[in-house]
């Protein structure tokens, strides 16, 4: 068995300890397809993970890295062959399951998806498990029957990861997007991706009032907490807010007013343990409804080695957009 370059994670009697080292092929988990990892992505879960900020890695050694593209090298599994160009996100990986900050992983085939046709492997890890957690989003928001011309559509959090790619997605659909963000400093960023109008994160970090004044239909919020108090009370009778993440903190002080006395739905997004049928249709939906253009815009490149530093920039907010991790 030969060894390949990984970023390993272990936990000694001194603390958790990670870095770039060599991790002997054998020590691979079990899995019916092995897979030449090309790409990665750093999404905030993977900072959490290798700064140990919060319990994410559930077993030791781990493998970080929640997301890969890349190629399949053997396979028993009936609906792949070497060769196959795919891609996976989540599934206990990076957490339970060793993960693909390596140059080789081995999964179950019932995890991978089809690298779309009209996506490159950077391309696809450019979206990563941020972008597809906000194509699933929109798919949430779309399965409620909402459309742009029910009012505009606040995204939050919207120069990290998922939200940068859902104020372009959004704003593709027709959608009057309004971007709300601690980083002033992005405005332009956040209107070139397609924002109409760009709000402090203040605004919906004050005392959460059971209804405020109606703003927008739909959201699509990665924040939670205050912040997702507030867009609930301030959404129109009848719209909805897909939840899909917590960078703000898991609790939720608001109250039922907006759900029973404007008809507000808060629909939670799952990108971890998602059915098959729902990933393929966001990788499908991401292939023709996300503007190459700004994709790029919004994506910065990394080596194996620069996960680490990576890692802790983004659970400390310094982070615009989306990384890639070129494996090899």
């Amino acid at each position: 068995m030969s060894s390949f370059k990984a970023i390993v994670i272990r936990k000694g009697e001194a603390g958790q300890t990670v870095g770039l080292a060599d991790f002997d092929e054998s020590e691979l988990m079990e899995g019916d397809v092995t897979l030449r990892v090309e790409w990665s992505t750093v999404n905030y879960k993977d900072g959490l993970a290798v700064t140990g900020k919060a319990p994410v890695v559930r077993r030791f050694p781990m493998i970080a890295g929640i997301d890969a593209a890349g190629t399949v090298e053997t396979s028993n599994h009936p609906d792949w062959k070497p060769g196959d160009r795919v891609v996976v996100n989540g599934w206990g990986c990076g957490e339970t399951h060793l993960g693909f900050y390596a140059e080789k992983a081995r999964v179950k085939g019932d995890w991978l998806v089809p690298l779309p046709a009209g996506l490159e492997a950077r391309d696809a890890m450019a979206i990563g498990t941020a972008g597809y957690t906000a194509m699933l989003a929109v798919l949430a928001l779309e399965r409620h029957g909402l459309t742009p011309d029910r009012g505009p559509a606040v995204v939050t959090g919207a120069a990290g990861g998922v939200g940068s790619v859902a104020v372009a997605i959004l704003a593709r659909l027709g959608w009057t997007v309004i971007a709300s963000t601690g980083r002033p400093e992005e405005a332009d960023y956040l209107k070139e991706l397609g924002a109409a109008e760009v709000i402090a994160r203040q605004e919906l970090a004050e005392k959460v009032r059971p209804l405020a004044k109606e703003r927008w239909a739909a959201g699509v919020d990665s924040v939670g907490s205050t912040t997702l108090a507030n867009v609930l009370s301030m959404t129109r009778y009848g719209g909805a807010i897909a939840a899909c993440g917590l960078a703000g903190g898991m609790d939720l002080p608001t109250s039922v007013a907006p759900f029973i006395l404007r008809g507000v739905a808060l629909l939670g997004v799952d990108s971890v343990m998602c059915p098959q049928h729902l990933r393929r249709e966001a990788w499908q939906r991401l292939d023709t409804d996300l503007d190459r253009r700004k994709l790029a815009k919004m994506t910065e490149e990394i080596g194996l080695d620069g996960v680490v530093e990576a890692g802790r920039r983004i659970v400390e907010g310094q982070v615009r957009g989306r990384i890639v991790v070129k494996i090899g």
